[in-house]
């Protein structure tokens, strides 16, 4: 961002010159267009604001205009990734998992078939309804990085988002410690001979088979504990110096651990349909009808601590417990939105990985209780914890080689994702105590990667992680139900931006998913239940003590701001007003001249008659009248006080004052008009000027065409969300946006035009961007044929009235021995700026008649009136960018950004 070289007029200027200039002293070939002092928006530093990047702090509200917008967006550090690499595998990696192979047959065993198909759907349709909230949020806007706690927390607000994705990574960064200890413990039952210390020796008396205790003693050997520390800390360090190297070496390691697993699933199978094999247990039938039969029920029974039927085991089983132990199995779907800042495409990605590796991986689940149904025996299915090594084909080392890669994949996503969640939260600022493991775009997360290390091997020192999965569970469903209540809290408020681009997707389907992730939370275990809504709530309690406010809303301000609305509609007699789906809420204003003693029932009519006047437009808003020595007065009071609290207006609207050139109101309404822009100014509040109300649609016309923006200068976004705004309505529904930037010369356009389409894209919003020249904005371009008025002519006109009103001022001024004064207040007359002004208004209505004749509606920026510039020249101006123009709005936004790129 650098300053203007263009400055305002200096006060101190006057032309001393007297004499009527026909000819612009303004180079026919200006390189740029100014809008009063003020450059265009050629290089676009609103998509640079906008897009996350700090802009330079402004001490006025004018100095924010007073810039030149840099082209593009900053350079790219970091490889980026498409929907394979960046989504798909790694939701495959943490869904196929060590569950699968040493848990799934011993569940089918317990559960029988027809529960097991039960809990596999029902665990799958909790993810996949997870998967299309998550579809749907992504879609519909950016997401930058931090994945989930990025949708929660824009969605819900920080303090809520904070308070899950703290508790999301804290399951991730436990998660790869558990998976690293599942793959050092399958390695250690391999190779026993590698292990430095004795295996632990568990011997089980008692068998109970088919609810018949068994005569017998059963061995079961585990790997030490302190095997398992020592081979748990050296691999997660080994992971750690992987996610330290950053994407490009994850990419090319990610399919090293997936292509293996995938083939050991592939063995699986083979050996499923050759089975039995000479010398298999006699438990292995084989896939048989008669089996499938006997294995169709359930049978739980009481178990040891090593899964095994025990009479007198202390562990019992139902369908809620298996429920708890196979939920894991159907984890790891947010493996790639954790990774968003690295997608190059997350509306596409995000959906296609997530949601095609949530449906294989479930139809794959379903397939296995078929085929390990009806391939061995009950008994076989709950004694032999590695039945799924032993039919593999060619050999068990097959499936003990997947074992170990499937969780050391699981482990690498883990450790790779939650760094880039946890610095997605300390950049947004929220909490000053995470400001250390902020991570800058393009730059890998090495602190939070430290971090996460560490906490990682903490766990894997304690080896017994049996009191924390549950836990991890709970986290991992607290934050399935954050994104389901996301996506339902913004289908609910209809948030005018809110447009799913996945029509499948329903706020029925967001409010099931989400009642399922608490209902599953619940049906696993009450206390662990407890105890991570605890330790929610606790997070969101510091966040909302010690946490600073986030610079964005969130559904629970907005769902707030609805009640305050139907509150004060309660109050007044304008219930019925509620007739269609706007949620703002405006206020109506009228302002009368003359004395408040005088004028009260003068006011007390009106007061009436506007009122009426909404309820007949079907209006969402109530009426006001104030009485004040003048409009601007008037004006003045309003913008000051109209309000409650923190629910004020943010948006002037007023119509064009198009009969201000009458006798008796052509000194009156320009200063009254500069006023009010003047006051909006310093106010900081958006305004919006209608040209042509008479020509607006009524609720039962329709306009087709194009919604036409000229997007001249940085206003925040509002041009961009009026539009949106208007094809939400029934009136312009029918209508396509295009957006107009002007380019300085032609070997930038195209470079503008994929900045802006690159933007408008980030936003979802559907636009043509159309870059004009400023070749083809000059005034002797070609002129349209539905022109009622001739722009050159027009031109001329404004400048002879110009001339004979600036000519009458300085008479007056000579005659009466004082400063050039205008409604009481002293002026400048720079006539130079005056003729360049009015040449750019002439060049930029030249163009909007060029391409936006037909359009339904144009919107264009509007220019701040110059500074002690006469008012009347200000009306000329306006008049001549509005000429030709039957429907225009003329913006101008605030400091703030109306548009974000989030949720």
């Amino acid at each position: 961002m650098k300053p203007s070289t263009n400055q305002s007029i200096d006060p101190r200027t006057q032309m001393a010159s007297s004499n009527g200039h026909a000819v612009p002293n303004v180079s026919q070939s200006d390189s740029k267009l100014e809008l009063f002092g003020f450059d265009s928006l050629v290089n676009i530093l609103g998509l640079k604001s906008m897009a996350g990047e700090q802009a330079q702090a402004t001490s006025s509200p004018r100095d924010s205009e007073d810039v030149e917008i840099a082209i593009g967006f900053p350079k790219e550090t970091e490889p980026k990734q498409g929907t394979l690499m960046g989504v798909f595998i790694p939701c495959l990696q943490n869904i196929l998992g060590i569950i699968y192979y040493i848990r799934f047959t011993w569940i089918v065993g317990m559960g029988g078939i027809w529960q097991s198909l039960v809990l596999v759907a029902f665990c799958g349709a909790c993810t996949f309804l997870t998967g299309l909230s998550l579809s749907a949020i992504a879609t519909n806007g950016a997401m930058k990085g931090g994945g989930p706690y990025y949708l929660i927390g824009r969605a819900l607000g920080p303090e809520v988002g904070i308070s899950i994705g703290l508790c999301f990574f804290l399951g991730n960064a436990v998660a790869g410690a558990m998976y690293v200890l599942g793959a050092v413990e399958t390695f250690l039952d391999a190779i026993p001979s590698a292990g430095f210390f004795q295996e632990t020796v568990t011997v089980v008396n008692n068998t109970l088979v088919n609810g018949t205790t068994k005569s017998g003693a059963t061995t079961i050997s585990t790997p030490s504990l302190h095997d398992l520390q020592i081979y748990g800390v050296v691999v997660t360090i080994l992971l750690c110096f992987i996610v330290f190297g950053g994407v490009k070496i994850i990419n090319k390691v990610a399919p090293a651990f997936l292509v293996p697993v995938l083939f050991s699933i592939l063995c699986i199978y083979i050996g499923v349909s050759i089975a039995p094999e000479p010398g298999a247990s006699k438990g292995i039938t084989g896939l048989s009808i008669v089996t499938l039969a006997e294995n169709w029920s359930s049978e739980y029974q009481p178990t040891n601590d090593a899964g095994v039927p025990d009479p007198n085991g202390s562990i019992y089983w139902d369908f809620n417990a298996l429920l708890g132990l196979f939920f894991p199995a159907v984890t790891g779907i947010m493996a790639g939105s954790n990774r968003s800042a690295s997608l190059k495409d997350t509306q596409r990605s995000i959906p296609v990985g997530t949601l095609s590796a949530t449906l294989s991986t479930t139809l794959m689940y379903l397939l296995s209780v078929f085929l390990f149904g009806a391939l061995a025996t009950r008994e076989e299915l709950l004694t032999d914890r590695l039945l799924a090594a032993a039919i593999a084909w060619p050999g068990p080392a097959v499936i003990y080689i997947g074992i170990i890669l499937s969780t050391l994949g699981a482990a690498l996503q883990s450790l790779t994702g939650a760094p880039r969640l946890l610095a997605a939260i300390a950049n947004d600022d929220i909490l000053p105590i995470l400001n250390c493991f902020k991570a800058y775009e393009g730059s890998e997360p090495h602190v939070a990667t430290l971090f996460t290390s560490f906490i990682c091997i903490a766990c894997v020192v304690i080896g017994n992680l049996d009191l924390i999965t549950p836990t991890i569970t709970m986290f991992f469903l607290l934050c399935y139900a954050g994104v389901n209540l996301s996506c339902f809290l913004l289908d609910l408020l209809d948030a005018p931006s809110w447009r799913p681009r996945w029509k499948i997707h329903h706020w029925v389907l967001s409010l099931i998913g989400a009642s399922q992730c608490i209902v599953i939370m619940f049906m696993i275990s009450w206390t662990f239940t407890v105890v991570s809504l605890a330790l929610a709530s606790l997070i969101y309690y510091y966040v909302s003590l010690k946490g600073k406010a986030g610079d964005w809303g969130d559904g629970f301000k907005s769902a707030y701001f609805q009640l305050a609305l139907r509150s004060l509609r309660s109050l007044g007699d304008f219930a019925n007003c509620m007739k269609k789906k706007g949620r703002g809420m405006s206020i109506f204003v009228s302002i009368i001249d003359g004395d408040y003693h005088e004028s009260a029932e003068e006011a007390n009519t009106a007061y009436r008659q506007l009122s009426a006047y909404i309820d007949y437009k079907h209006c969402e808003g109530v009426a006001e009248i104030i009485v004040a020595r003048s409009i601007s007065d008037g004006f003045r009071s309003i913008v000051q006080i109209m309000g409650l609290g923190n629910l004020k207006p943010n948006i002037v609207v007023m119509r064009y004052p198009e009969i201000w050139r009458r006798e008796n109101l052509i000194t009156q309404i320009p200063s009254s008009f500069i006023s009010i822009i003047n006051d909006c100014i310093i106010a900081n509040k958006a305004i919006v000027i209608v040209k042509g109300l008479d020509e607006w649609p009524n609720e039962y016309q329709r306009l087709y065409g194009t919604i036409d923006l000229y997007w001249i200068v940085r206003d925040g976004g509002l041009m961009l969300l009026l539009s949106q705004l208007l094809l939400a309505r029934d009136g312009f529904e029918s209508c396509k946006i295009q957006v107009f930037c002007i380019a300085e010369e032609g070997t930038e356009a195209e470079e503008l035009k994929a900045d802006v389409k690159k933007y408008l894209y980030d936003l979802r919003m559907q636009a043509e961007v159309i870059v004009v020249t400023m070749k083809s904005m000059e005034a002797h371009s070609e002129i349209s044929p539905n022109a009622k008025k001739d722009p050159q002519e027009e031109y001329a006109s404004a400048q002879d009235r110009i001339r004979a009103y600036l000519s009458q001022m300085k008479e007056t001024a000579q005659r009466e021995g004082r400063p050039l004064m205008e409604d009481g207040r002293q002026v400048v007359v720079n006539e130079e700026k005056v003729e360049k002004f009015l040449y750019t208004m002439l060049k930029l209505n030249t163009t909007i008649v060029k391409y936006s004749m037909m359009a339904a509606v144009v919107l264009v920026s509007l220019p701040p009136p110059p500074l002690n510039h006469p008012a009347y020249c200000y009306m000329e101006y306006m008049d001549m960018l509005v000429v030709n123009v039957p429907r225009m709005l003329i913006v101008r936004g605030y400091r703030r950004d109306v548009v974000t790129l989030f949720t």
